[in-house]
């Protein structure tokens, strides 16, 4: 899972249920060339994802320039490896309780009626207490998730224009929950929504666009729903823009734009955009090679608790690559980074400990120790089916 402060679109978690002032964002389809954490949860405020590609750009050298057709898409690992991967989201607001949360009994009193009200609103026709009503059925949100009362309320609110319901039941036609599967009618209501100005919903189109679900295919297309969702704020947008641009297939290859676009939602706080952007400093890839701007981004992605990003940064403090050579830094990263989701940290660490001191290595122990307490890194933080090999070479 990822923590709720882990990313910025997650947001916080102090709870707040005025439900029908605060309506709970929607599911995200997300096609980046970014490394991306895949979370195990579904709904209740985590995002759901489906790999559907495992196409690797393996880079080998960042000195190296040019890059020849098989560098790009060789299997053979490199300083670098990048996969498509399809995510899917679906985040309940931050303000909406999680079910499997523990509640105080007079929070679930409170919570009651809220429910209570908002079935008497939706009842007298609300447009927005049917889409909350539908949504709570939708995830579960303190009544029983139930896809098929989610589709009934959602689609009384969809006929009086409501957008975010228009989205959501475009979402539960594209994956078969509550109704037969049907790409059309998932197309027909996101159009309806992103017509509105719903940015989710552009994002959705884009990707629709993209994979030829329910329309021809079309990367132009799709190259501009995703730029209009992002330049309404969508940086999930962001990265799949980046990605068309990166990997050139049926669409111009321009990494200068996919740095352009990868840096707008790093700037938002996504680590894996961050990562990405790092890793276009390392390489000299759509911008000027800069170990110190690479170091930077990297940091701020493996602070966040990005697993990938923390092997990476150990990387650097081991090699003196925009940072000072520092074996203990180096050995805290990558002792941070260790456990199931980046088991290559455990043979970093071997060799690493092979050239320093028994009092480097207790240090390096220690501030691993600390740096998870005041960075609150958790195993759980640190989950990562990623698009990479990261700059970390075999060993």
């Amino acid at each position: 899972m990822i923590t709720w402060k882990t990313l910025s679109f997650v947001g916080d978690l102090t709870p707040n249920l005025n439900f029908l002032n605060d309506l709970p964002s929607l599911p995200s389809r997300v096609f980046v060339v970014c490394p991306v954490a895949l979370p195990k949860s579904a709904f209740g405020g985590e995002m759901i994802s489906r790999k559907r590609e495992n196409e690797t750009l393996g880079l080998r050298n960042p000195a190296t320039r040019k890059r020849s057709r098989e560098d790009m898409c060789g299997k053979k690992q490199g300083l670098f490896t990048i996969t498509l991967l399809l995510l899917l989201r679906f985040n309940v607001s931050a303000t909406t309780p999680r079910q499997d949360r523990p509640h105080q009994s007079s929070t679930s009193n409170v919570a009651n009626t809220q429910i209570s009200a908002t079935i008497e609103q939706a009842q007298k026709g609300d447009p927005k207490a049917q889409y909350q009503l539908g949504s709570f059925y939708m995830t579960g949100t303190n009544v029983p998730r139930d896809d098929i009362k989610a589709v009934l309320w959602l689609e009384k609110s969809a006929k009086q224009n409501f957008a975010d319901a228009e989205f959501a039941l475009g979402y539960l036609y594209e994956q078969g929950k509550g109704v037969r599967k049907n790409y059309g009618k998932a197309l027909r209501y996101y159009t309806a929504a992103a017509e509105q100005g719903q940015t989710t919903a552009e994002n959705n189109l884009g990707s629709m666009y993209q994979r030829g679900e329910g329309v021809h295919k079309d990367l132009r297309r799709a190259a501009e729903w995703y730029r209009n969702a992002a330049s309404h704020g969508e940086f999930i947008a962001a990265c799949n823009l980046a990605s068309l641009y990166f990997r050139g297939k049926g669409f111009p290859r321009d990494y200068a734009q996919a740095a352009t676009w990868f840096r707008v939602a790093a700037e938002r706080g996504y680590p894996p955009a961050q990562e990405n952007l790092a890793w276009m400093y390392f390489t000299g890839t759509g911008v000027n090679l800069d170990y110190s701007e690479a170091a930077k981004w990297v940091r701020r992605a493996a602070e966040l608790g990005y697993a990938r990003a923390q092997l990476d940064l150990g990387f650097l403090y081991e090699k003196g690559k925009g940072v000072p050579v520092d074996y203990v830094a180096a050995y805290m990263w990558y002792k941070t980074a260790g456990g199931e989701e980046e088991h290559r940290a455990a043979s970093a660490l071997k060799i690493l400990s092979s050239v320093m001191t028994k009092m480097q290595i207790e240090q390096g122990t220690t501030a691993a120790a600390q740096l998870k307490i005041s960075k609150s890194v958790s195993p759980s933080t640190n989950r990562s089916d990623s698009l990479g090999i990261s700059w970390l070479p075999p060993r």
